[in-house]
């Protein structure tokens, strides 16, 4: 029986090439070469299947140059005529979960071939591809690896060679909103009391409806003297300092940057600009005020409506960031404010 062929698709840190400072690589394709995990899937599928050629594209390329990258690698993939295509595992890398669900989708839909990824739950590329691509769940991290490749490679061959797919919870894949029908050894009204009963009881059990986990913030009271009040500004609208220094992504941002406003009272389009990538930048470009009010802030602080604006300005790019990373960002801001003394924030998007 022939081996099942796999395309394995990667970025630039995990082909061994480099971090950040390698993320604008072009895509390469390596024939009949397996690099970084792929040495892992190839020992796991053992003589059902090979890999008979990898990809590799720099994060940062792949999201500002889509279409191109796109169809570049749609190309390769229908030349080597696999029976299955394997993004990743992106972990909880956002930029590179979209890639990876972005290039397996198309795989998927625009060339009838057989597509997976693998990713963490809030990586942003998996609400975006769920729906389009089977995503196997992973840890949030590289730590995770092994037990990625293992959950991934027994989905693939089982996947490529046409075997039935089983429910979501069954499988491992993320809830992709298809139903599958399956016989439980309990009908509903028995596993329902012995949910209930475990709840009251204060033991483990398993919903069989999830439920969206929203995240509740209690507001914290008003300022009471805004004329004395130290305001700040922070934007999720990628307001940076002309050049982008920090080199903040325009999608997927694994970073933020804080940027002094000392003697500001202007936000210029020879001073500042906008890093996103998740709206038209030229009316942010022309004046940043526009997405972080500086002007009307020094104006009111002229007028001694609040007592003065906060010397820095802290700024990333909401389009694609994960849910993680954002948390993990605002709990290092907040902190730094509540250091300096601030005493409220305006917080301001696109």
């Amino acid at each position: 029986m022939a081996k099942i062929k796999i395309v394995h698709y990667i970025n630039q840190f995990f082909a061994g090439i480099g971090g950040e400072e390698k993320a604008d690589i072009p895509a390469e394709l390596h024939k009949g070469e397996i690099i970084g995990p792929g040495a892992a899937f190839a020992a796991g599928f053992g003589d059902e299947a090979e890999i008979v050629g990898t990809i590799v594209c720099g994060d940062s390329y792949f999201n500002e140059n889509i279409d191109k990258a796109k169809a570049e690698i749609l190309g390769w993939v229908k030349d080597m005529a696999p029976d299955l295509f394997i993004a990743g595992p992106a972990f909880n890398a956002g930029r590179y979960g979209v890639a990876c669900g972005t290039i397996a989708a198309a795989v998927s839909e625009d060339l009838g071939i057989k597509a997976i990824t693998g990713m963490y739950v809030e990586n942003p590329g998996a609400d975006m591809y769920k729906d389009k691509v089977y995503i196997l769940e992973t840890k949030d991290s590289a730590a995770g690896m092994r037990d990625a490749v293992k959950k991934m490679t027994a989905f693939a061959l089982k996947y490529a060679k046409g075997e039935k797919i089983g429910a979501s919870s069954q499988e491992g894949y993320m809830n992709n909103g298809v139903r599958v029908n399956f016989f439980e050894e309990k009908r509903g009204s028995a596993r329902a009391v012995d949910m209930l009963i475990a709840k009251l009881n204060d033991k483990p059990f398993t919903t069989e409806f999830p439920m969206p986990d929203f995240d509740r913030v209690e507001p914290n009271p008003a300022v009471k003297d805004m004329a004395h009040a130290t305001i700040a500004l922070v934007t999720s609208g990628g307001i940076v300092v002309k050049g982008n220094p920090d080199h903040i992504e325009s999608s997927s941002a694994s970073k933020y940057g804080e940027y002094s406003l000392e003697g500001v009272t202007d936000l210029d389009e020879n001073t500042f600009e906008t890093a996103h990538g998740g709206y038209d930048p030229v009316y942010a470009n022309l004046d940043a005020d526009r997405v972080l009010p500086v002007d009307v802030l020094r104006d009111l602080e002229k007028e001694g409506v609040i007592g003065k604006l906060h010397e820095k300005f802290y700024a990333t790019v909401g389009n694609g960031t994960a849910v993680a990373s954002a948390k993990k960002y605002g709990a290092e801001i907040g902190s730094k404010l509540k250091a300096d003394g601030v005493d409220a924030v305006i917080l301001t998007s696109t």
